[in-house]
């Protein structure tokens, strides 16, 4: 097996790990056509996390993008409560690259009818906005460290510790190979106070080579909880700059929102020009930018919320009822392939949010709510006619094309920032020109 391999875990996420293109295929929607998808592959220094909660029971699966040698690999987690085996698990990464594409903001294109046989279509209305072995547990306990539990999960060593003092515990993560980072202890301490618990795992080469896995699976914990949160402060204490982290949550009944920060639904429902096609990618990573901008990078981004009995358009076909409880989604109760249609209530929220200790200093606290409305990050592309249009209708329609771009141009250049001239420069390219000014 090499000795560097594409690992699909990390802690970047907000917990702890002790280490050192844009996917675009067309596919028919209901109304207008999917033609890509702004994924997480988009966000460098990024990080995967799903929540399935149902009341106080909640399961956490984390995945991300980790280069490296798979001995170096360590994963520190604060949880709530004791960790039993049958707690942990880990989840087939397909079933992570699936929600991932499912909820994904989506680039989606028309092309206006003859205006000389015009067709009424009804529509959905789409909201719009622009804006090494471990110690001995005699050898843990001298330094205020109680090993709880060990369990060997698929390719990882899983340790359960309790601590009683910050110091004690990051001497003892020393100690055996865990390369802490400055300020960690810190951190260690707050989660100490709050009498939590830390889920630590290594990789085991030994059972990764019988197993033949060429890269580390995601690992999922489930505990039962009060607290609807997400332990995001130990992933700022290594971080270089800013990161990225996309949160899934599933729930029986709505929408998830930070309940201590603000949440803000991304600009959606608007019409850009032709050239973005092409540019998906660096447009919607440019639009992200200018949106974290102004929130001052305070703010929790919504993606996506929807039932995930259906979407429209579609950038994946729903979930099945089986990778839905492979997430966690336990209350669905049927294991089968078949895709989630009605039934149990599962709905999905997909959260963005740009971080570092500065603007999030505190963990992320969520709340599920009642609602069920439904929203996508979605971008239209209109293209004209360019048959013949020999009609009063038909003239009147061309008459109005360059206003038409010329919002266009506005909406890109209000949701980028880039330079007004330069997206004119690329609409004329692509034949939407305007009139000179």
């Amino acid at each position: 097996m090499s000795r560097k391999i594409s690992a699909r875990l990390k802690a970047g996420v907000a917990l702890l790990a002790i280490v050192s293109q844009l996917a675009a295929g067309p596919a028919a929607a209901f109304c207008g056509f999917y033609v890509a998808k702004a994924d997480a592959k988009l966000f460098n220094r990024s990080s995967k996390v799903v929540l399935a909660r149902d009341g106080n029971q909640t399961a956490i699966t984390m995945a991300s993008d980790y280069e490296g040698d798979p001995k170096e690999f360590a994963l520190v987690i604060p949880v709530p409560t004791f960790i039993e085996r049958r707690q942990i698990g880990v989840v087939d990464t397909r079933t992570i690259d699936h929600i991932d594409a499912y909820t994904a903001p989506r680039l989606v294109e028309y092309h206006d009818g003859d205006p000389c046989r015009p067709i009424f279509e009804a529509r959905r209305s789409t909201a719009v906005s622009l804006m090494p072995a471990p110690l001995s547990a005699v050898a843990a306990l001298r330094k205020g460290v109680t090993i709880e539990a060990s369990y060997d999960v698929a390719e990882y060593d899983v340790l359960i510790l309790s601590a009683q003092e910050s110091n004690g515990l990051a001497e003892w993560l020393t100690e055996n190979g865990y390369r802490i980072p400055d300020g960690a202890a810190a951190v260690l301490g707050s989660y100490i106070r709050q009498n939590m618990r830390f889920f630590v795992a290594k990789v085991n080469l030994a059972r990764m080579k019988l197993m033949g896995n060429g890269y580390l699976r995601p690992l999922q914990v489930r505990y039962e909880t009060a607290k609807f949160m997400l332990p995001l402060r130990l992933g700022t204490v290594n971080a270089k700059g800013p990161q990225d982290l996309i949160v899934y949550a599933l729930t029986r009944n709505g929408r998830v929102e930070a309940a201590n920060y603000r949440t803000v639904k991304l600009p959606s429902g608007i019409d850009v020009p032709l050239f973005v096609k092409a540019e998906f990618g660096k447009f919607y990573k440019a639009m992200f930018d200018r949106a974290v901008e102004r929130e001052s990078m305070h703010a929790v981004f919504v993606e996506y919320a929807w039932d995930m009995g259906w979407c429209d358009p579609c950038a994946s076909e729903p979930l099945s009822n089986k990778e839905l409880v492979e997430l966690g989604a336990r209350w669905i109760g049927d294991d089968s392939n078949t895709p989630f249609r009605g039934g149990a209530p599962a709905f999905v929220t997909r959260l963005h949010v740009r971080y570092d200790a500065r603007t999030f200093p505190e963990d992320i606290a969520f709340l599920e709510t009642h609602d069920r409305e439904n929203f996508q990050g979605r971008y239209v592309l209109r293209h004209p006619w360019n048959g013949d249009a020999s009609c009063a209708a038909g003239e009147a329609y061309r008459a109005a094309l360059p206003a038409r771009f010329a919002r266009e141009a506005s909406n890109l250049v209000n949701l980028t920032g880039w330079e007004r001239h330069q997206v004119e420069a690329q609409m004329a390219n692509t034949g939407q020109a305007l009139k000179p000014r």
